[in-house]
């Protein structure tokens, strides 16, 4: 074989990049921002680059119109097709992601990813991923909404509370803006941070986070107190929902009386220590209630109630209804 002319490699260079692809697989109510910010991130690096850095199509299954979660309804360019192995597959879900998610979109999914493809999941489409097993053994991410129940589902994946992870081929989002952080460390990635900074200045994004930022806010941020035990308190019993922690313990750990911690609940949060633990253990509950098929049984078990009758009375008197009727519900809505 003839090595190539100095014209030749002058030709090859000058030869622009091929567009990298990005397939969008819009869901069932996916989240429109989660979408769009992501969309946005390619078009201005376009734009910023001056060339055709990106180019993207998008996709649902049988080619029909979707539905996002603004009730906003978006054409599409196909079904899902074979695709090539260059291209990143970029799932975007929102809720009810369970109902979304087909055996066919699952086997899709799976056989795509043989091919090697780069394969993303925005705001809920962890869960897609996980259930088509493309995340088993990997580092992931899902809304904040969604992380007591996917850590029930999927003891198999390294579950973090990022705003974005990137393992090997595999990218999940914590949801929202997040898409922002995940597609500018991207576009850095691929094409410098020169461009990616000025994607971010055109969105005017000034606090761009990284896969070590967590999604929620700080305890203190979200119960609008900066104490510091008290914020503590808070953190330990919301790592502690299935084996609760009683105020006595809680109240030793920080340093204080179990009647010192009483005061300081009373005086910030107007409620005492067992009554807030009670919220959190309720609150995780009605999640799982509503984004599992666990039994009632095992979602009591989990939020730390040692009998059924138990975790009913106190769910009852929280959100005036029963865990058995919340289900239901919660089943008839989704049927609408």
């Amino acid at each position: 074989m003839l090595p190539p002319s100095k014209r030749q490699i002058v030709e090859l260079m000058e030869t622009p990049a091929k567009p990298r692809r990005f397939v969008f697989v819009l869901m069932h109510n996916f989240t429109l921002l989660s979408f769009a910010a992501a969309l946005d991130c390619l078009r201005l690096a376009n734009r910023m680059g001056d060339a055709a850095l990106y180019e993207w199509v998008l996709v649902s299954e049988g080619g029909t119109t979707v539905t996002s979660s603004t009730g906003t309804v978006f054409e599409v360019d196909g079904d899902l097709e074979e695709l090539r192995r260059d291209d990143v597959v970029m799932l975007c879900s929102g809720t009810d992601v369970q109902g979304a998610t087909s055996k066919r979109l699952l086997n899709w999914l799976r056989r795509e990813s043989r091919k090697g493809l780069a394969i993303g999941g925005l705001c809920t489409a962890a869960y897609s991923m996980a259930r088509a097993g493309l995340l088993d053994g990997k580092r992931a991410t899902i809304h904040w909404e969604n992380q007591d129940s996917f850590t029930e589902e999927f003891e198999e994946v390294d579950l973090t509370k990022s705003v974005f992870v990137i393992d090997g081929n595999r990218m999940t989002t914590a949801g929202g803006t997040s898409s922002i952080d995940l597609f500018l460390q991207m576009i850095a990635n691929e094409h410098g941070e020169e461009i990616a900074s000025a994607v971010a200045d055109q969105q005017i994004y000034s606090s761009i986070r990284t896969d070590q930022d967590t999604q929620r806010l700080s305890v203190p941020t979200r119960i609008g107190v900066r104490h510091p035990k008290l914020s503590q308190v808070i953190q330990m019993m919301e790592t502690n929902i299935e084996e609760p922690i009683s105020p006595s313990v809680l109240a030793q750990q920080v340093g204080m009386s179990t009647r010192q911690l009483e005061r300081l609940f009373r005086r910030y949060l107007n409620r005492s220590p067992k009554r807030y633990y009670m919220e959190l253990r309720l609150q995780k509950a009605r999640n799982l209630l509503m984004q599992t098929d666990m039994s009632v049984i095992n979602v009591a078990l989990a939020c730390g109630f040692a009998s059924p009758s138990h975790f009913s009375k106190c769910y009852r008197a929280h959100y005036n209804t029963t865990p058995y009727r919340e289900r239901g519900a919660q089943a008839s809505r989704l049927s609408v």
